[in-house]
């Protein structure tokens, strides 16, 4: 069992999921500061001074000036400026890994189009497969022009 096991986790494919694992929550982390730091500060400037981390509807009753006050106090908070920059890092990295299968389909596209070389002929006397190479066939013991 201990075997099969070595076998199962040091199979190519499972080292290969691993590792696009770790990259893409590395990946994941960068999007997430982009939206955060980079995108989201000239977009909240644009529309009024407005910090999309900090908008909330708070269910409470009690007024708070921040959704780190509101949740400091447990107040039921519905926090629709964090989800609109989830959502954001979403659809980042939903174009991103749309762009990389697009390559890879692309890519893939190319090598199948390319035609293989043959490796056989037809016996013009018996129509069999044989070598390119052959002189004679094999089955029918014919004599082959090169």
């Amino acid at each position: 069992m201990i075997k099969e096991f070595k076998d199962f986790a040091l199979r190519g494919n499972l080292i290969d999921l691993a590792v696009a694992f770790i990259l893409g929550a590395a990946f994941g982390k960068i999007v997430t500061s982009l939206v955060n730091d980079i995108l989201m500060p000239p977009i909240g400037l644009l529309l009024g001074r407005v910090d999309f981390s900090n908008l909330f509807i708070n269910l409470s009753g009690t007024p708070y000036r921040s959704l780190a006050d509101a949740q400091a106090a447990g107040a039921p908070t519905i926090n629709y400026g964090l989800f609109i920059n989830t959502v954001i890092d979403f659809i980042i990295v939903a174009f991103v890994m749309f762009l990389i299968v697009r390559a890879v389909n692309r890519m893939t596209q190319k090598v199948a189009e390319t035609p293989a070389e043959p490796t056989t002929k037809d016996c013009p006397y018996c129509f069999s497969a044989i070598p390119l190479k052959a002189t004679r066939c094999p089955n029918c013991t014919s004599q082959l022009s090169q």
